[in-house]
């Protein structure tokens, strides 16, 4: 599990391989990642857009932009928390992901929380250690 906190909001990651998704018959790679956002503050904030870096092994990027994270926009009192899954295709059989949530408060203050680098994997990959 990844796991990274900004302004009291904690964000975990668990990266999961599918090799039986659709997608791996077409020559890709494909992870579904479970992410939860825990409210540890003191104050009612709500996730309005989401930005991801996705790397494949190669080293080629891809932006993804948008709002809220799988149509939805919530809002997190204290102690409260949001989960999710999604989903991304790679043409390598790793690669990596990061990115940022922003963020806005009771009080109309913008910020940006981060979303920890996790690792995508697959059985396929064969690291070589020197």
């Amino acid at each position: 599990m990844y796991r990274a906190v900004t302004r009291q909001i904690e964000v975990t990651v668990e990266p999961n391989f599918m090799p039986d998704h659709p997608s791996v018959a077409k020559g890709q790679y494909f992870w579904s990642y479970t992410i939860v956002i825990t409210n540890s503050g003191n104050e009612t904030v709500q996730l309005r857009t989401r930005h991801w870096i996705i790397t494949d092994a190669t080293g080629r990027k891809q932006e993804v932009r948008g709002e809220g994270v799988v149509g939805e926009q919530p809002v997190l009192a204290p102690g409260e928390r949001f989960e999710y899954t999604s989903g991304v295709p790679l043409p390598t059989a790793s690669g990596f992901m990061t990115g940022r949530y922003q963020m806005v408060n009771e009080s109309g203050e913008k910020f940006e929380i981060d979303v920890p680098t996790f690792s995508l994997d697959s059985p396929d990959n064969k690291r070589v250690l020197n």
